[in-house]
């Protein structure tokens, strides 16, 4: 049986340290449809077959379709509704305040309802704009057409470490040659060989907004050319594409359409053959497609480190002191540890030897004599009278 002393506020302490660890995601992880999952819950109708594609995809650490995969980031895309890409393409609006748009359009309304809530939950306001830089932007630092990738909470933990950050990300596309004005090959699909850059938030000031605490994020080369936002808290990353995209450059390939067949070709003779990155293909493509696009070619494919960061997991702990001074704990309240007359058996001597204990358990329990928490000694420590002897539990969450 356990012989009990009472805890006062003296004997509790609190406090808090931080735990870091490297999360490492790679090309591959990326990259791959085995480990990139799709949830097409965007369905067109009325001209062709129609368009299915999700709103966001998810990156897993393997084969998303195993019971062991966990997932990584998602990535996904916006337009702000303010932007000269929306205005650009509208045709109106509707009764409802709708903003209506051509067939040759994809999931408009989806992609600035998209950009809207990352708004809301960074920015406090879903009409708000996000610049790169984050604070004091100039006219052509807002974020017209924004990439987002959210990192997952099992692998962000409380927070992005800031000054950690890093993404490889491959700026230009495949150059599409041509012969006799017509693409020789797509560049949507291929995966991009050149334009390689490091993005990083190293260098760079941080602040404190509606999301938390947020960082710009640089090339690494030109830490004065601000591509996007870091949310440490919130574990999202926040790029202006026109300025990782190379958004001037020539786009061509075949990507989802509103048409009898079901696809189009964008960016030959018969399908804009002046098609651009931006603001063509994030007006034409669905969010799949162009989701697809940077996964598996702006982020190239193979075993290499393709995002890179620190996380941070907040430690909080109490730390319970249990002293036992030299008069205390020395009498087991074991019942064979005395005789039906209460005297000692286990000492040979009452007048020379002195009574002893082990400590093997340390246990807490609540003003209703509740146990709730178990400490078990790696060894037991024997306790008697010439011993002050005081336990350190620590409770961790």
């Amino acid at each position: 049986m356990p012989t009990f002393k009472e805890i006062t506020a003296a004997d509790i302490k609190t406090s808090r340290s931080a735990l870091n660890q490297l999360v490492d995601v790679i090309q591959n992880d990326i990259s791959s449809s085995d480990t990139r999952k799709k949830y097409q819950v965007f369905v067109t109708g009325g001209i062709g077959p129609g368009v299915t594609s999700s709103l966001f995809q998810t990156v897993f650490d393997q084969d998303y379709t195993l019971q062991t995969a966990n997932e990584v980031l998602d990535l996904t895309v916006g337009l702000f509704s303010g932007s000269s890409t929306v205005a650009g393409s509208t045709t109106g609006v509707d009764s409802a305040g709708k903003l209506l748009f051509p067939s040759q359009s994809l999931m408009m309304r989806e992609k600035i309802n998209v950009y809207r809530q990352f708004a809301q939950t960074l920015l406090g306001d879903a009409d708000a704009q996000f610049s790169a830089p984050f604070s004091n932007p100039a006219t052509t630092d807002y974020i017209d057409e924004a990439i987002f990738v959210n990192i997952k909470r099992l692998f962000a933990r409380d927070r992005v470490k800031p000054q950690t950050f890093a993404m490889q990300f491959y700026t230009t596309g495949v150059v599409d040659s041509t012969t006799s004005g017509q693409p020789a090959y797509s560049n949507i699909d291929r995966t991009s060989t050149s334009g390689s850059a490091i993005l990083t938030d190293a260098g760079q000031g941080t602040q404190f907004g509606f999301g938390g605490q947020v960082g710009d994020i640089a090339f690494s080369t030109l830490s004065s050319n601000v591509v996007g936002n870091l949310f440490y808290d919130q574990g999202i990353i926040v790029l202006d594409a026109k300025k990782v995209l190379s958004g001037t450059q020539h786009v061509s390939g075949t990507i989802d359409a509103m048409s009898s067949g079901g696809t189009a070709v964008i960016g030959s003779a018969s399908g804009n053959p002046n098609a651009k990155f931006i603001p063509d293909f994030f007006v034409s493509g669905s969010i799949d497609d162009i989701v697809d696009h940077l996964a598996s070619c702006r982020f190239s494919s193979g075993s290499l480190t393709a995002l890179t960061f620190q996380n941070v997991t907040n430690i909080n702990s109490t730390l319970v002191f249990c002293r036992a001074t030299s008069d205390e704990f020395n009498y087991s309240s074991n019942p064979t540890f005395t005789d039906a007359d209460g005297n000692i058996i286990v000492i040979d001597d009452p007048t020379s030897d002195r009574t002893f204990s082990y400590i093997t358990t340390v246990g807490l329990y609540d003003a209703n004599d509740n146990l709730l928490a178990v400490a078990k000694m790696s060894r037991p420590i024997e306790k008697n009278d010439e011993k002050d002897l005081t336990f350190r539990v620590r409770l961790d969450f």
